[in-house]
């Protein structure tokens, strides 16, 4: 190898080069798709009869007839007191003269009741069954837990 004070004192034409190779390494990058396994998810429906609680209402009616046997001149109007609706029932009297008489009053009364009623019922419930399958064709069952419970997580 020549050294640098002995290249820098000899001509042009005995100065020797050497040629060092430079390399460089690259990367490549490539995908395959590979099946590591198979899931299969199967639902079933289950019934359950159980009771459906609700809260219903009733109204009654009451109807009291009260005998009033009045002459009025004008027929009386339909009228409300509180919660009572009152109707009056007329009738023509046939005397010397037509006069109008206030034969009876309907008192209607409304009462609500409320009540708790069951009605059966049927109700459908799905379950999941997860079964993996292995690539070597090998079934693994995952069991058939609660719905909120069913989760598939890959590998």
């Amino acid at each position: 190898m020549p050294v640098l004070n002995d290249v820098l004192k000899s001509s042009a034409r005995t100065v020797a080069e050497d040629v060092i190779p430079l390399v460089e390494e690259t990367a490549t990058i490539s995908k395959r798709q590979v099946v590591p396994g198979r899931v299969r998810v199967r639902t079933i429906t289950d019934t359950v009869e159980e009771l459906a609680h609700a809260d219903v209402q009733r109204e009654d009616v009451e109807v009291t007839r009260v005998p009033i046997d009045r002459m009025v001149e004008t027929a009386p109007e339909i009228r409300t007191e509180g919660d009572v609706t009152i109707v009056p029932v007329l009738e023509e009297v046939l005397v010397v003269e037509k006069r109008l008489v206030l034969k009876e009053e309907l008192h209607i009364r409304r009462r609500v009741a409320a009540e708790t009623v069951e009605v059966p019922v049927t109700l459908r419930k799905q379950r999941a069954i997860v079964e993996r399958e292995a690539p070597d064709g090998t079934s693994i069952a995952e069991g058939g837990s609660k719905p909120e419970t069913d989760r598939y997580v890959p590998d």
